[in-house]
C-alpha cells in the first residue's frame, strides 16, 4: 500500500464516515492539533518517563486517537464502527490527577515550565493541548460535537500539568517558581 493517495492535492481531505472538507477547516485544525499533541507525548516518552507515568502517557496517546477520530467524524454519522470519546476517559484522567497530586507538594506560586527533560516535554504537550482545546471550542461554535471531547481535552491539559510536575519530582528535578518583576523586596 502506498502512503500517498493524491486525493488531497486540491486542498481537501476526507472525513471519517464520508464527506470531504477543505484542509483548513476548523475541524481539521482541531484534530490536527490533537495529532500534534500525540506526537509531543511520544517525544516525552522518548525521554524515558518514570515507570509509573509512562504507561499512563501511552494510554493518553491511545485516547487521543479516539479524540481525533471523534473530531474527524461528524456527530450525525451513522457508521457502526465509529468510536467516540466518553465520560469514562474523563473520569480516568480525574482519578489519575488526584493520585499524582497526592504525591506532590502544594503549589503556592506559579511555576515555570521546565524540570526534567520529560517534565519539560509534558509542559510543551500541555500548551499544545490548550491550543487543541481552543480549536475544539471553535468547531463547537459552528458544528455539533460530542461534548465529551471538550471535557476530555480540558481535563487533559490539567492532567499534563500535574504529570509534568510528577515526572520532574520522580527525576529529582526542582521546580522553578515564577518571580514577578514587580514584586517588592
Amino acid at each position: 500500500m502506498k502512503i500517498y493517495t493524491r486525493t488531497g492535492d486540491e486542498g481537501q481531505t476526507s472525513l471519517f464516515a464520508g464527506g470531504r472538507v477543505d484542509k483548513d477547516a476548523l475541524r481539521l485544525h482541531a484534530y490536527g492539533t490533537v495529532d500534534e499533541l500525540n506526537a509531543h507525548l511520544g517525544l516525552a516518552l522518548a525521554h524515558g518517563l518514570a515507570d509509573d507515568l509512562a504507561p499512563r502517557v501511552a494510554a493518553v496517546q491511545n485516547d487521543l486517537f479516539v479524540v481525533g477520530a471523534d473530531l474527524a467524524t461528524p456527530l450525525d454519522a451513522q457508521a457502526a464502527w465509529i468510536t467516540r470519546t466518553d465520560e469514562a476517559q474523563v473520569e480516568r484522567l480525574e482519578h489519575e490527577i488526584d493520585a499524582m497530586e497526592a504525591e506532590l507538594p502544594a503549589l503556592h506560586n506559579f511555576i515555570l515550565p521546565g524540570g526534567s527533560p520529560g517534565g519539560a516535554a509534558l509542559h510543551v504537550a500541555r500548551t499544545v493541548c490548550r491550543r487543541a482545546e481552543r480549536w475544539v471550542v471553535s468547531v463547537g461554535h459552528v458544528e455539533a460535537l460530542n461534548p465529551a471531547v471538550l471535557r476530555y481535552v480540558n481535563r487533559l491539559s490539567d492532567w499534563l500539568f500535574v504529570a509534568a510536575r510528577f515526572e520532574s519530582k520522580r527525576k529529582g528535578a526542582p521546580e522553578t517558581t515564577w518571580t514577578s518583576p514587580h514584586r517588592a523586596g
